[in-house]
C-alpha cells in the first residue's frame, strides 16, 4: 500500500501529463499483479467499496480525538480523507501490519457494512499519514489526482498485452466432458437447448470460451439477429437454417484431462490455436488478435469498430491467468463510442431497492410527425441530485396514470447515449436501443426540437 500511496501523493502534485505518465509506468512497471491490476482499477474509477461511507470514516476519527476539534478541522481543510490522515493520533502500541493494496481491495470486497470500520482501523494506526490519506480515498471512492482512465491505461506498456475484438454477441462457455455437452450463458445458465445446432458440433472432452454470433459465411450478423435464436426452448428447423449460429473463440480452458487455467493467456492462446488447428470445427472460429504496436494505433482501431460492426476490443494481459469473474486490471473492454440522441420524457416509474421511493425509471420518446412514440427506457447516468430533481418534476407534471406508471407532460428533453439500434416488433416505434443511459438531462432544450424517429432509424444496424 506505500508503494500505491506514493504514487497517488506524486500524481497530486505533478501538473504536466507526460509527468504523470512516467509515474505511472514506472509503478506499472515494479509492481507485480494482483497489485498491478487493482492499481489500474482504482486509477481508472473501477473499484468500488458499496459497504464503506464516509460516515463511517467520520464515526472512527470522532473515536480517537475530540469531535470538535475533528468539525473544525474538517471545516478548515474542506477534504475528509485529509483531514483524518492529518489530525489521526498515533497508535498507542507500535505499529502493525502494512496491508498490501491487493489485500485491503480483496477483504472489503467481501466485507460488510458492520465490518468495514474494523478493518480500517487497524490498518489507519499502521499507515503513515500519507497512506492513511490514500487507503481513504480509495475507499471513499474519490482519488480526484488528475488522471484521467484513459491516461492510466495508456502508462501500461503495450508489450504486456494482446488485443482482440469485442464481437457483438454473448459470452459463453462450452463444456464436453464425460460424454455430455453443455453450453453455458455468463450468468452459468445453461442454454443447450436452444442451440442443438451447437451442442452437436461441439468438439469431445474439451472446455472453450467464446462469443455466441450468427454467423454467415464468416461473416458476424447483427445482434438483432442472434435475439431471433434466444430464449427459444425448441428452436424449428427454419430458425435454425435462417439463423445459423456459431462461437467465435476467445480461450480454451480444458483439453482432455488437462486444466489449463493456470496457464498464462499467451501459453493458453497458443494452445487453443493448436487445438484448432488439428481438424475441422464446425460451428467454431477462431476469434483474431489484434497486431499493434502502440496504444495510436490501437485508438485508430478501435474508433473504426462501429463501420465493422464490431463492438470494440478486449485488452488481456499476455500473463494473466484464467479467474471467474470480471477481472480489473489483467483485462479490460475498450468499447466503441457511445451513440446520443435528444428524446422527450414520457413515461416514469418508481425504481427498485434504494430508489424505490423515486420515479427513477424513464421512457422517452422521439418525434414521428407531430406525435411522440417511445424508443426506449433508461434508470441509469444521473446524479442523486439530479434523479430528485427529475423526481419532483415528475410528480408535479403527472397528466395521466396506468398502475406504477406515470404519463408526463412532454418538457423534459433527455439525451440518451446508445451503443447501436435495431428493428423491434414490440416496440410501436418499431426499433430499439441496446444499452441505453442518460446522458445528460437539457432543461435548457425546447422538448420539440428533439430528434425524430427518422434520425434513428437512419442508425439502424
Amino acid at each position: 500500500m506505500n508503494r500505491f500511496a506514493a504514487l497517488l501523493d506524486a500524481l497530486l502534485f505533478t501538473p504536466s501529463r507526460n509527468g504523470k505518465l512516467r509515474l505511472m509506468q514506472e509503478y506499472f512497471a515494479s509492481q507485480a499483479d494482483p497489485e498491478r491490476g487493482w492499481a489500474l482499477a482504482a486509477l481508472t474509477g473501477e473499484l468500488v467499496f458499496d459497504e464503506a461511507k464516509p460516515s463511517q470514516v467520520r464515526a472512527l476519527a470522532a473515536a480517537r480525538v475530540d469531535p470538535e476539534l475533528l468539525g473544525w478541522s474538517y471545516d478548515f481543510v474542506g477534504d475528509l480523507a485529509e483531514t483524518v490522515s492529518l489530525i489521526w493520533p498515533a497508535a498507542e502500541e507500535a505499529p502493525g501490519h502494512v496491508p498490501s493494496l491487493a489485500e485491503i481491495v480483496e477483504r472489503l470486497k467481501r466485507a460488510s457494512r458492520a465490518e468495514v470500520s474494523g478493518l480500517l482501523e487497524p490498518w489507519l494506526d499502521a499507515l503513515d499519514s500519507t497512506g492513511r490519506w490514500a487507503l481513504l480515498k480509495l475507499v471513499t471512492g474519490s482519488l480526484r489526482i488528475g488522471v484521467s482512465a484513459r491516461l492510466a491505461k495508456t502508462a501500461l506498456d503495450p508489450r504486456d498485452y494482446l488485443a482482440e475484438w469485442k464481437w457483438d454477441g454473448i459470452r459463453v462457455q462450452l463444456v464436453a466432458r464425460g460424454g455430455e455437452k453443455r453450453l453455458y450463458s455468463r450468468s452459468g445458465d445453461e442454454i443447450g437447448a436452444a442451440f442443438p445446432d451447437l451442442c452437436a458440433a461441439m468438439p469431445l472432452e474439451v472446455t472453450l470460451d467464446g462469443e455466441l454470433l450468427v454467423l454467415r459465411d464468416g461473416e458476424v450478423a447483427s445482434f438483432n439477429d442472434l435475439q431471433q435464436r434466444l430464449n427459444r426452448k425448441t428452436p424449428n428447423p427454419k430458425l435454425l437454417r435462417d439463423f445459423p449460429a456459431a462461437v467465435r473463440l476467445y480461450d480454451i480452458l480444458r483439453e482432455s484431462q488437462e486444466d489449463l487455467r493456470g496457464l498464462s493467456f499467451a501459453e493458453r492462446r497458443h494452445r487453443l490455436e493448436a487445438w484448432y488447428a488439428r481438424a475441422p470445427r464446425p460451428s467454431l472460429d477462431l476469434s483474431p488478435l489484434v497486431r499493434f504496436v502502440s496504444w495510436d494505433e490501437l485508438r485508430e482501431l478501435r474508433d473504426g469498430a462501429r463501420e465493422r460492426g464490431i463492438e470494440g476490443l478486449m485488452l488481456k494481459r499476455a500473463d494473466s491467468l484464467y479467474v471467474s469473474g470480471r477481472p480489473k486490471g489483467p483485462w479490460f473492454k475498450w468499447k466503441r463510442g457511445a451513440l446520443t440522441l435528444d428524446t422527450v420524457l414520457m413515461y416514469a416509474q418508481r425504481g427498485h431497492g434504494k430508489r424505490s421511493s423515486f420515479y427513477s425509471d424513464y421512457t422517452f420518446g422521439a418525434w414521428s410527425g407531430d406525435e411522440l412514440v417511445p424508443v426506449g427506457k433508461a434508470y441509469s447516468g444521473f446524479t442523486d441530485e439530479e434523479l430528485r430533481r427529475l423526481d419532483q418534476w415528475v410528480r408535479n407534471n403527472t397528466v395521466q396514470r396506468y398502475g406504477p406508471v406515470r404519463e408526463v407532460t412532454p418538457q423534459i428533453v433527455l439525451e440518451v447515449a446508445f451503443d447501436s439500434v435495431h428493428r423491434s416488433t414490440r416496440h410501436k416505434s418499431g426499433v430499439a436501443m441496446r444499452f441505453p443511459r442518460i446522458h445528460r438531462i437539457r432543461w435548457d432544450k425546447p422538448f420539440r426540437e428533439a430528434d425524430t424517429l427518422e434520425t434513428l432509424e437512419r442508425l439502424l444496424t
